[in-house]
């Protein structure tokens, strides 16, 4: 979500959930991995994958996020308003939101609702790179708690049901992204003005892995989630899932030990196109949860 603006034109998108390579500007075809089949699973929830018997050590799962859009004190407790860094970021929206100021993100019925209005006056232009000028106001949140794969953290589950626009301009995205440096980013949900969701695990600005799946309907309600394993001193595996079917999975190279903001947005053209839509666009959440294995 976070990647410079050229970046996105060096991907082929593919509908087949096809993983593709970005390394100094030359797209390379990866090989597929196929879903394991009988995968062990933890008893505590549905779909959650243990790591093997033998690479682990004893551990105990715990929720970090879960039932935060239940109410505005329980999704302030565990979430901020805006990015991180503020109001702007890479496309044509500028983040509004607070405790007092609902009107591009509500909650209703345990559903988190962002929207985004296209205004028609002279905002000036986005802070940050590559600084298009400001054509809608809409809404940002992301967690208190920062995910930090370690040793004592060896494993993290991140997931949602979401109900996402994927009409050209809209750039609706579920994802994390590094609190000290960029990279590392992951990319759980990412929709670019169609109705392909981007799995991205970047490494550095130009090595970067995209797994790319056409997703039937993605304004309906569809789960995507993440299995964040370490696998040595430096490195993660990420696993990614849509509607609970393995898709992919990337090596996140020297991902462990640093820090990662959980970020739910919905931007505006930029990668997704220049001609974003007239009317309101709204992107839903529910069921926001993230967990993780403690060893000690």
């Amino acid at each position: 979500m976070v990647a410079p603006v050229c970046l996105c034109s060096k991907f082929r998108t593919s509908g087949g959930g096809h993983a593709w390579r970005v390394s100094t500007g030359q797209v390379v075809r990866t090989q597929e991995i196929p879903r394991r089949s009988g995968r062990p699973r933890r008893g505590r929830g549905p779909g959650r994958v243990a790591r093997p018997a033998t690479a682990a050590p004893a551990a105990t799962w715990e929720d970090v996020i879960n039932g935060s859009f239940g109410s505005y004190g329980a999704f302030e407790a565990e979430w901020n308003y805006l990015y991180p860094w503020g109001s702007d970021h890479n496309g044509s929206a500028r983040m509004y939101g607070s405790s007092t100021d609902h009107n591009h993100i509500t909650l209703a019925s345990g559903v988190l609702t962002l929207k985004a209005t296209r205004i028609t006056w002279d905002e000036g232009t986005s802070g940050s790179d590559p600084h298009l000028p400001i054509r809608y106001h809409s809404g940002a949140v992301h967690a208190k708690n920062q995910i930090v794969v370690t040793d004592q953290f060896p494993d993290y589950e991140v997931k949602g049901e979401f109900q996402a626009p994927s009409a050209a301009g809209t750039w609706p995205a579920f994802w994390l992204t590094g609190v000290n440096s960029w990279p590392p980013e992951s990319d759980i949900l990412e929709f670019k003005g169609n109705s392909n969701n981007w799995f991205n695990t970047f490494r550095s600005s130009s090595d970067v892995s995209s797994t790319i799946v056409g997703v039937s309907g993605p304004g309906n309600w569809h789960t995507y989630r993440a299995w964040i394993t370490k696998v040595n001193a430096t490195d993660v595996d990420i696993h990614y899932y849509l509607d609970g079917t393995w898709k992919a999975v990337h090596r996140g190279a020297g991902f462990v030990g640093k820090p990662l903001w959980l970020i739910i947005n919905l931007q505006m053209e930029g990668s997704s196109g220049s001609s974003g839509p007239g009317g309101d666009t709204y992107y839903r959440a529910r069921n926001v949860y993230v967990g993780r294995n403690r060893t000690s």
